[in-house]
Parts: structure tokens; sequence; C-alpha cells
């Protein structure tokens, strides 16, 4: 059975995560303490014991995903088979390159972390929001974030496409406020506004995007082992340079998760299993691949319902 591994992105932090899996598998443990060593910080205390208001940090979420998805993908192993492809949503695609050794662990933390600060620092020069749209058509919210634009000081873009009618904008303040004014009056099911430090995947990360590209300028990146499918293009990528451009104009791109996992599928995903924190990207799944079984990693209990 062909394997596709997706891995979560930021938001899908939780207290407590990643804690009994270090206590269950000591090589679950060793990531942690690799990760507490490498960003010189407890990180695995901030995740264990919180407060949720420092986990939730840009700063400290970023790397603690990538953290928990690893030490998740370590204790798995090959218990269901060879992984042919993966994907991860916004922060995860740095996981899923992990995954595939085009970067080690080490440098994909530290990087993760400078991309967690650079999108702060970018939502603190130019104050920015998101907002979840649900029930709405992709083609739709597309012609509602225009409507509600006021270039150049008020910009409102779609920032995640992740199922079919579910879409997440991003943008200036005022300009997310109107495109949720908007979609009232064109019937929206829900208008969901998020809690986040920026307007991510857009053009408001500008700044963070020229400082993420200076940052892995100097980190190598091998070809992958197995394709990742790319959030700027639903494509796979099987080149190193080619996966470290892409992570960079992922920050001001919007992540286009549901043709990700289709074209995954049409590549011949059979089975796929989302590893980290959380079930976000399963539930997705159910939408964007109905027929296609899916499971999730991310805690001991998680492992003992997989065949």
């Amino acid at each position: 059975m062909t394997l596709a591994l997706l891995f979560p992105g930021q938001g899908s932090q939780y207290v407590g995560m990643g804690r009994e899996l270090a206590r269950a598998f000591p090589e679950a443990a060793e990531v942690f303490e690799e990760s507490d060593d490498i960003l010189g910080l407890p990180l695995s205390r901030i995740m264990w014991d919180g407060p949720e208001e420092e986990l939730t940090l840009t700063k400290h979420a970023q790397p603690a995903i990538l953290t928990h998805s690893f030490a998740a993908l370590r204790v798995l192993g090959e218990r269901v088979g060879t992984a042919t492809m993966a994907a991860g949503h916004s922060l995860g695609e740095f996981s899923a390159h992990v995954a595939a050794g085009t970067l080690p662990f080490r440098d994909a933390l530290a990087a993760v972390r400078r991309r967690g600060e650079l999108m702060f620092e970018a939502g603190r020069e130019r104050a920015g929001t998101m907002a979840a749209i649900v029930g709405m058509p992709d083609e739709e919210v597309v012609d509602l974030c225009e409507a509600a634009s006021r270039p150049p000081a008020s910009l409102v873009v779609p920032a995640n496409f992740n199922c079919p009618g579910q879409v997440v904008i991003s943008g200036d303040v005022s300009g997310v406020d109107r495109a949720l004014e908007v979609g009232k009056e064109r019937g929206a099911k829900r208008l969901v506004p998020l809690s986040v430090s920026g307007a991510f995947h857009s053009p408001l990360m500008e700044p963070a995007e020229e400082g993420l590209r200076e940052w892995l300028a100097s980190v190598n990146f091998e070809r992958p082992r197995f394709p990742v499918y790319s959030n700027v293009t639903a494509d796979s990528v099987q080149e190193g340079e080619r996966a470290r451009d892409l992570l960079v104009r992922q920050l001001t791109s919007p992540v286009r998760w549901g043709a990700s996992v289709v074209a995954m599928v049409e590549a011949g995903a059979e089975r796929f299993l989302e590893v980290g924190p959380g079930k976000v990207l399963l539930g997705l799944n159910r939408r964007n691949a109905r027929r296609v079984p899916v499971d999730s990693v991310g805690e001991p209990e998680d492992l003992l319902r997989l065949d």
C-alpha cells in the first residue's frame, strides 16, 4: 500500500504535547532532549507544562510542532511501511522535508525558530490578522477578497485553501474585517476570526520572506528521498534547491492544501498518516480524499490503533 505522510502546521500545538510519547519511547525522549540542546532553551518544558500563552508564541509553537512531529516519526519508523511521498501544512512542510532527508532536523529546527521570529516581527511592523470562511466556494472567496481590498494600505487575500468549502483569508485588519462583512452579505455559513500575531501567507509577510531567504542560504538542502508536495504549487518537489526556494515563497503565498492532497491521491497515495500533534489534517482529509484511509500518530495510544 502506497503510504503518504502529512505533517501539521501552527495551531496544532497544545500543552502536554508529546509528553506521554517521551515517557513511553526512549527514541522520542532523545528528540525532545536534542531539541532543547539545539535551541538552548527548555522547549520541552514549555510544550509539556505551558503556560499556553507561552507555547502559542510563534517562536515557540513552530519548533514545538516540528519537534513533536519528528519524535512521532522516529517512533513510527516503518511500522506501517515505507513512505513514498509527503506534504506538510505551512510550517509542516519543513517537517515533511526532514522526513524526506532534504535537510537535517537540527537545521530545520533552527530555521523554523527563526521563521517564527521573523513572522512575529513582520506582524509587529504591519498589523494583520486572519479569518476562516466556511461554506463558500474557493472562487467566491477570491472574488470576496478582491472586493474587500483597498490597496495599498488595506489588503486581504486568500491564505489557506484547506478543503472544499473552507478557506482562510489574511491581510490588514481593516481588509479582513471588510471581507467578513462582505462574506456575511454573500451567504457564507460561518465566519471565524482567528487569534494570530500577523497576516500569514499574505504580502504582509514580505519582510519575513526576505529574512528567511537569507537564513536558508547557508543551509544545505539535499535531494529528497521521496517527493514532497509544495504548499505553493501543489506539485511534487524532488530537488533540494527547489525545496529551499518554495519554503521561502510559502510565507507570502496561499497554502494550496486541498490541491496538494488531491495531487498525492492522483500520484497513487493509498493511505495517509498524519504525523505530529493533533488531528486537523485527518479531519480535512475527510473532505479532500474521502475514499482514502487516514490515521494520525502523535501520542502512544495512536500507535496501538495502527495496523
